[in-house]
């Protein structure tokens, strides 16, 4: 059974880049009739944070994305303790007691010389007295030994990947203060959970060569790896605070549909066009992950608006009674307030300013070359204003004043509500009445 995952650290909020790797296993999983994990890295308790929990667990449901149980790693520590053990027997696990300060001159000095910065393997040379007098000093940590050969892996994504060991360093997977990282837990944790298929960012390439030994040394077989591109900028530039927040909740709060963000995210970086669907169904149905390529992928926020208006201009009443009500709309005006304005909101913030167009009037917008014109257009403007007469008046202006088209109808809706376009005015007009007569 295809099994996949998805792995935040609660030491922050979602954001757009987190989106990714969390849809692309979620569809996988969901295509395949698999099962969908919900694994919280929270084995930095300095760092972690409630709020941060709660936050990720409150953007998955606004998603939709269900798992089909969530782990915690930090309730999994005897686990990855036990995975230590085994390879310090097999001899792949050392301790080391390099400081930062340390480590860096070795790279810059290798650096200098013109070799890779990767680790010497200087603390396999101490003897046990040595080891004794620094840890006296300082805490050791844990680094794994690396087999020097070839790691090679088909990935799902950049096809044939084939790295030499001996070029990277051995990765420490225990800290000083005893905290583990995130290659072992991740290690232990995706062959005891059975995951099959593991999607993340090309920046993990090099990660996945260690953790396919690591796995291995442990006695399994890897999963599938696919490695997405990475997120940039509209104009190619690395996504930064610079370009303002992309928090998942801040995208909510300023009015992005689930579905604008979920199909946007399940088609960029791909060779489909980007097509708004309207379910999570039609989304894994339709996923391939053959069809993304290894190039960076330009993300412009922007381009949820259109999606997200495309979305609501399909909603029925019913979907949106919730949000008209809380925009202060009357019951008994929602239904035909929505069915006039439906189609002429980006987001469902634009609710409230239409609705208090309505209830308190607005400021005509009349050209000098109008002013004649709109006066006598208003003095043939009936009193009782009906879903006819928009046409009926519009067709006695135009026979009087032999105005047409554009020049016609413009300088009215303007003069009538403020705006240069906006709802078709033969069912705005009503509501004008009605709130008229309430008033």
């Amino acid at each position: 059974m295809t099994t996949t995952r998805f792995a935040p650290s609660p030491t922050g909020y979602l954001h757009i880049g987190n989106l990714r790797p969390a849809l692309m296993n979620y569809l996988i999983a969901k295509r395949e009739g698999g099962t969908f994990v919900l694994r919280i890295d929270d084995t930095d308790q300095e760092r972690s944070k409630q709020e941060y929990i709660d936050g990720i667990l409150e953007d998955m449901a606004w998603m939709g994305l269900e798992y089909d149980r969530i782990e915690y790693q930090s309730k999994r520590l005897d686990r990855y303790a036990e995975a230590a053990d085994k390879w310090r027997e097999m001899g792949r696990l050392y301790e080391a007691f390099e400081t930062p300060t340390e480590l860096d001159l070795k790279r810059k000095k290798q650096l200098n010389m013109g070799k890779p910065p990767v680790y010497d393997r200087s603390a396999l040379d101490l003897s046990e007295a040595e080891k004794d007098a620094l840890r006296a000093e300082r805490p050791g940590h844990w680094r794994f030994k690396l087999d020097h050969e070839r790691i090679e892996w088909t990935d799902g994504i950049l096809s044939d990947i084939s790295i030499d060991a001996a070029s990277v360093s051995d990765p420490v997977l225990i800290r000083g203060d005893g905290q583990v990282l995130y290659t072992l837990a991740s290690v232990v944790d995706d062959t005891e959970m059975g995951i099959t298929h593991v999607v993340r960012g090309s920046d993990h390439v090099t990660n996945t060569a260690t953790q396919i030994q690591m796995i291995r040394a442990l006695g399994y077989e890897p999963p599938v790896f696919a490695h997405h591109s990475l997120l940039t900028g509209p104009q190619g530039e690395a996504l930064s605070k610079r370009l303002g927040t992309l928090a998942l909740r801040d995208l909510r709060e300023a009015g992005v549909q689930p579905f604008a963000l979920l199909s946007l995210m399940a088609r960029l970086g791909s060779s489909d066009p980007v097509e708004l669907r309207n379910s999570l169904d039609e989304l894994a149905e339709h996923f391939d992950l053959g069809k993304f390529g290894s190039a960076p992928t330009k993300f412009d926020a922007n381009d949820l608006y259109p999606l997200t208006a495309q979305f609501l201009h399909k909603r029925t009443f019913d979907e949106v009674a919730a949000p008209i009500a809380d925009a202060g709309v009357p019951a008994e005006l929602a239904e035909p307030f929505w069915a006039a304005i439906h189609e002429n909101i980006t987001t469902l913030h634009d609710l409230k300013g239409w609705w208090e167009m309505l209830r308190d009037g607005a400021e005509p917008l009349i050209e000098d070359e109008d002013r004649e014109f709109i006066a006598e257009a208003m003095t043939m403007l009936p009193e009782e204003l009906g879903p006819k007469t928009w046409s009926e008046w519009t067709a006695e202006v135009k026979a009087k004043t032999g105005r047409k088209g554009k020049g016609l109808f413009q300088p009215l809706r303007k003069a009538l509500t403020g705006q240069t376009s906006g709802p078709d005015m033969g069912a705005f007009l009503p509501l004008m009445q009605v709130i008229r007569a309430r008033g």
